[in-house]
């Protein structure tokens, strides 16, 4: 049983390297989640822009069409207001006129506001891509150092799984299962050292006979407190 106890002890310390090194593993993924993240934002606000400028350059053009057909409306009129022999009329006509240059006068003003925003956003979308290349080199050199040291904590964790493969195979499969839903069930912790009459993993005083029978290493206790495997360390059962 000594000898399980001892491999318990290295299977729990091999277990929360890999656990380390998967936590470092995620939060370099998350680095690069966050990398993609403002790529994806400044794409999607070129995209948006680039929208907005279509519908505004549809805008312009029918503006367009408005003032040109205004401006057929007013030769159309000037050239029959020759021809007119009543005052009437003429007055008329003249109405007309003068309605359809204020009407294209008011289009002419809309068209050169249009065309303001157009420029604006042509320059807005210009600076955002000019943006965007520079990040895109940037994000390019620290995802590949990012991965770079993603690959190697791959190859960490595939050595230390293949180890504690080989611890695994040393120890009995009912202690096995049992040390696993410790592990899940206090937070990858199954077994902790016992001290100076105490459970290291919940700080809790030890009834003395249980401590006591830690030191003959016979069968395997657990902590009547966090029910974790105790494990006493020999530089700890020498002092």
């Amino acid at each position: 049983m000594r000898k399980n106890l001892t491999l318990l002890d290295e299977l729990q310390a091999k277990d929360l390297k890999i656990d380390g090194y998967k936590g470092e593993k995620e939060a370099l993924q998350e680095e690069i989640a966050v990398l993609d993240a403002k790529v994806a934002e400044a794409v999607s606000a070129i995209s948006q822009k680039k929208e907005e400028l279509a519908l505004l350059d549809e805008e312009k053009t029918k503006l367009e069409e408005g003032i040109a057909a205004e401006q057929e409306n007013i030769k159309r009129s000037e050239t029959h207001q020759k021809d007119i022999k009543t005052q009437k009329e003429y007055q008329a006509v003249s109405r007309e006129i003068a309605t359809a240059k204020k009407l294209s006068a008011e289009l002419e003003e809309q068209l050169l506001q249009k065309i303001g925003q157009a420029e604006e956003l042509t320059g807005a979308i210009s600076g955002i891509e000019e943006t965007l290349s520079a990040l895109e080199q940037n994000i390019t050199l620290q995802k590949d150092e990012l991965q770079g040291k993603i690959d190697k904590l791959r190859e960490a964790i595939g050595r230390d799984i293949a180890a504690r493969e080989a611890i695994v195979k040393g120890l009995p499969a009912s202690v096995i299962r049992r040390y696993g839903m410790l592990r899940e069930q206090r937070r990858g912790v199954a077994v902790v050292e016992a001290r100076d009459g105490s459970c290291l993993g919940c700080n809790m005083q030890l009834p003395p006979q249980l401590y006591n029978s830690l030191f003959r290493g016979e069968e395997l206790i657990t902590c009547p407190h966090c029910q974790r495997m105790l494990i006493l360390r020999q530089e700890s059962s020498l002092q």
